[in-house]
């Protein structure tokens, strides 16, 4: 592990062992308390057509391109959330990433930053990120509904049924490599299941409408709460890490 992978680490809260040898004791590094400041800079955010083209409502979802998509999810009024949005939450990042998260729904920082997963709990998470190696703008970020929902609840089954083929469609299009499911509701909502996370982590996951491993973890608001639970989503990490792994290498051969 490199000295940098090894300063986000600490950066999430998290403290790093060197293996044990019979010559040599554990050794722990200090962690950090603070997390990294995401750099704006490096987020490219979807930004909407200023004449978003009118959808009709027998649009076919799966034909559409990224910017007609967008437009779709725009004018969506498929589920309550609509009534009460300020801002609809498309997507950030890269459009061609391997890398692909997903939360359960746009939060009050969300909509104030413009972004999905902002705020303190977005500092965290870029610093997860960083440690696998990644910067924000190289990976694509989105939610199962795109609209914040009331008082930051959790999303229905009904909301993130009406959101599915948004979502579907944005995989379709991004093709990546590997999903992070980020928290409880959106593991169980993704993959329509009642197991706890406990049961959910540590495996690869795979559903009939998304022909895309997934691997879940903790959202960063919870690791946040929970900071105990930090080496369990560095464990989660290293998975997807070494998943991606070993995507990137069948596909270069």
């Amino acid at each position: 592990m490199s000295e940098q992978q090894n300063a986000y680490l600490n950066a999430m809260g998290i403290d790093v062992w060197v293996e044990r040898t019979p010559s040599a004791p554990v050794e722990e590094v200090q962690s950090i308390q603070t997390a990294a400041e995401p750099n704006s800079d490096q987020v490219v955010t979807d930004s909407l057509p200023q004449h978003i083209p009118e959808i009709e409502l027998t649009t076919n979802i799966e034909s559409l391109d990224w910017q007609g998509l967008q437009a779709a999810v725009s004018e969506c009024h498929s589920c309550e959330l609509s009534k009460n949005r300020t801002k609809m939450l498309f997507g950030a990042g890269n459009q061609a990433a391997s890398l692909m998260v997903i939360g359960d729904a746009p939060s009050i920082d969300d909509e104030k930053f413009g972004e999905p997963i902002s705020g303190e709990a977005g500092k965290l998470f870029t610093a997860m990120l960083k440690a696998m190696g990644y910067q924000r703008n190289e990976v694509y970020i989105t939610n199962l509904v795109k609209c914040p929902t009331s008082d930051n609840q959790d999303p229905t089954v009904d909301e993130v049924d009406a959101c599915e083929s948004y979502l579907v469609r944005q995989v379709q299009l991004l093709k990546p490599n590997l999903i992070l499911a980020l928290g409880s509701v959106t593991a169980q909502r993704l993959l329509k299941s009642k197991s706890t996370m406990s049961r959910l982590r540590g495996q690869l996951h795979y559903i009939d409408t998304i022909n895309v491993p997934i691997i879940v973890s903790f959202e960063p608001g919870y690791l946040l709460r929970s900071p105990n639970e930090k080496r369990k989503a560095w464990e989660d990490l290293q998975l997807a890490m070494k998943e991606l792994s070993i995507q990137n290498d069948s596909t270069n051969e």
